[in-house]
């Protein structure tokens, strides 16, 4: 199995949704509410799975199991909160800055998280080493988003906002794959795992969405076309299927490079093709893009050779 392969398809299916998640976002004027909705579309088609495919259920007692005997801590399910306040930030900033630009500035928050989460060995991978390398892949994606948004430093405050929440969403993107691998651990299947990302998300979401609504943010009626709208939470659950089994094989960081060079190459198409009113794409952006996929060749050659290491079968 083409393991880099697959999650450079994750990269795409990130920027794909970034794109939706942000027009829904754009109609209603009000992100936990496009989040609230693209997470409990995807939680529907999940449960009617669950209805119909006994693996799945023993997956969820896998982890139920997994909690009963202190193997995994209650505090790792938080991985569906975290990605529910990335899908929360997605919504935000896409309107604002741009599906590239939040690739490029949540690749920096991802790759830095990474470096740290495969230090602390939170992958079955066990823990690997902060190499040269691996800095290097790491400080090159960094210094590209910093080309890519030098000629957006002078845009608005709400846009300047947009990318900082893009960085600290890439951080809590980088701690969630781990997560989410720790619960694979357990569920032995990718579909429970995402279940429980699902069920954990919309329940902080739902809190969120009753806090910021008391707090004086409106409902919106919800809009009946375009259609497409609607089809985050189905990328969603493709996303953190994939992820959450491809990170145990090939650790945090070099499932974030492999899916760096998919995302980057599908929200550039995405904003050429499908672009966010109001955002255009500056030379400063194809230049970060192009100095965020050396970072992603520099870590990721090395790293493609061990993934096809562990397929080689061991007499």
């Amino acid at each position: 199995m083409r393991l880099d392969l697959f999650a450079a398809l994750c990269g795409i299916l990130v920027a794909l949704q970034s794109r939706i998640n942000g027009g829904l976002s754009a109609l209603l004027g009000n992100g936990v509410e496009a989040a609230l909705i693209s997470f409990g579309s995807g939680f529907i088609i999940l449960n009617l799975i669950l209805a119909t495919n006994p693996k799945v259920r023993n997956g969820l007692r896998g982890i139920r199991l997994g909690i009963r005997s202190k193997q995994l801590p209650r505090w790792r399910l938080s991985a569906g909160a975290l990605g529910g306040i990335f899908v929360a930030i997605q919504t935000y900033s896409v309107p604002l800055i741009g599906v590239a630009l939040l690739s490029v500035t949540t690749i920096a928050g991802q790759t830095a998280a990474s470096l740290f989460v495969d230090r602390a060995g939170m992958t079955a991978g066990g823990k690997q080493p902060i190499t040269l390398r691996r800095t290097l892949a790491a400080v090159i994606t960094v210094i590209a988003v910093l080309v890519a948004v030098w000629d957006r430093l002078s845009i608005a405050h709400a846009s300047l906002i947009a990318i900082a929440l893009s960085f600290g969403g890439g951080l809590l993107l980088g701690l969630q794959r781990a997560l989410n691998g720790q619960i694979n651990e357990h569920s032995k299947h990718s579909l429970a795992t995402t279940w429980m990302n699902f069920a954990t998300g919309c329940t902080f979401l739902s809190c969120l969405l009753l806090f910021t609504t008391l707090s004086g943010d409106k409902l919106v009626k919800l809009p009946t076309s375009p259609w497409w709208i609607y089809i985050g939470g189905s990328i969603g659950i493709l996303y953190i299927a994939f992820a959450s089994t491809i990170v145990q094989e090939i650790g945090v960081l070099a499932f974030t490079l492999f899916t760096t060079g998919g995302q980057l190459i599908g929200s550039l198409l995405i904003d050429l093709i499908f672009p966010t009113e109001g955002v255009e794409i500056g030379p400063n952006l194809i230049i970060g893009i192009v100095l965020s996929y050396v970072g992603v060749l520099i870590g990721g050659v090395k790293m493609q050779g061990s993934i096809r290491a562990k397929s080689v079968p061991q007499n």
